[in-house]
């Protein structure tokens, strides 16, 4: 009873709401949500950063990858990986029935060389005695050129990938440039047919230069004009945080990729202390030149039906929707060429939670009953008294 007879406190005021005005969302001061919504300043747009995705491989001008050109059985391996081999340096030996028999090939043309050789000095002498016929001699000639040129082609040939001197079947593997040998897929005793290694198979030994490395970056259709040969950019690398590495781009397809719609432009690196390894992933910075319009950051511009939508701050707790056209749009930042001028005040985070306060409030509103007027009400009802 004594509890009942207690006043009851008195209620709580309700918190202010936010309220839309025409194309405007009005935040009472103080309003807990303001400190969501951060904005931004549109600058003049003179320059602005495109960020590309890229990946790291062996730079192919200094590269090179061993196959086996004759089948044969490894006998010996000389390279390992991380080693660094001078240009000519035996990497592996095989031992090749194959290449026996292009050993041999050598040596029988060696052989019927010296013959005809011995054949035409005898002709000669015969010829210059009046016993032989011109003829004769001329025929002795040209078997003596024919074999002459057997034996060069086919010591050529065996040169290429070993010793011609004798048949020994031992085939070596050798080094065309000096680097580090960076893959090594050999093993004592195997197998190897040249036929096994076609496209997409490994290779005995991977070779090359790691102080170079090319970067394959993936670049939109938009940018084109900006990453012609010779143009720098600047390299991020996950593992290194803040580092910066600087390249140059050397080269651009003139195609564009019909799966990802993307162009490959491949650029160069230097990496003379090796921290950089190829299949890293990475991202190319460059700095695009633009016209007119102002740069705004890309998560201030919302879609909305077919058009570009934006939130403009005109005063404190003030945010205007503003329809804008864009000029180039980007992962980070954007151009409107119209719309926004040079200092305006645009919502940076959180717009898609405005956007919804706002269609939320103005839904509230057109579904709310209207009133209707005092004296239309009056009227109304002097109306029904005068019939009744």
């Amino acid at each position: 009873m004594l509890t009942a007879c207690n006043e009851a406190p008195a209620p709580t005021p309700a918190e202010p709401q936010p309220s839309v005005q025409g194309q405007s969302l009005r935040f009472p001061e103080g309003h807990p949500q303001l400190a969501l919504l951060r904005v931004a300043t549109a600058r003049p747009g003179q320059s602005i950063a495109v960020e590309l995705p890229a990946k790291l491989v062996w730079n192919e001008e200094r590269t090179q990858r061993i196959y086996p050109a004759f089948a044969g059985r490894v006998t010996d391996i000389r390279a390992d990986v991380g080693q660094r081999v001078p240009a000519g340096a035996v990497l592996a030996q095989l031992a090749s029935p194959d290449f026996a028999a292009v050993q041999a090939d050598t040596a029988k043309a060696l052989a019927d060389a010296q013959l005809t050789h011995k054949a035409l000095l005898r002709q000669r002498e015969l010829h210059e005695a009046g016993v032989v016929a011109r003829k004769d001699l001329e025929q002795a000639e040209a078997d003596d050129a024919r074999t002459r040129a057997e034996v060069a082609r086919t010591q050529a040939r065996t040169r290429l990938y070993g010793s011609g001197a004798a048949v020994n079947q031992r085939l070596a593997l050798t080094a065309g440039l000096g680097g580090v040998v960076v893959e090594r897929n050999i093993n004592p005793g195997q197998e190897l047919r040249p036929e096994q290694y076609g496209p997409g198979a490994p290779v005995l030994f991977v070779i090359t230069d790691p102080t170079s490395l090319w970067v394959q970056i993936d670049a939109r259709e938009s940018e084109v004009g900006t990453l012609l040969p010779g143009a720098s950019f600047a390299l991020m690398v996950p593992a290194y945080p803040g580092q910066v590495f600087e390249g140059q781009v050397t080269a651009s397809a003139d195609a564009i990729d019909p799966a990802t719609r993307t162009i490959k432009v491949r650029g160069v690196v230097a990496n003379p202390d090796r921290r950089l390894k190829a299949e890293m992933l990475a991202t190319a910075h460059f700095e695009r030149t633009l016209g007119a319009g102002v740069v705004v950051p890309a998560q201030s511009v919302m879609l909305r039906g077919g058009g570009h939508v934006v939130y403009v701050q005109t005063k404190p707790g003030v945010f205007e929707a503003r329809e804008v056209e864009l000029g180039y749009q980007g992962p980070q930042e954007v151009v409107v060429s119209r719309g926004l001028e040079v200092g305006d005040q645009v919502v940076a985070e959180n717009v898609l939670l405005l956007a919804r306060l706002m269609a939320d409030i103005q839904s509230e509103t057109s579904a709310a009953p209207v009133a209707p007027e005092a004296g239309a009400s009056s009227a109304a009802s002097g109306g029904k008294a005068e019939s009744k």
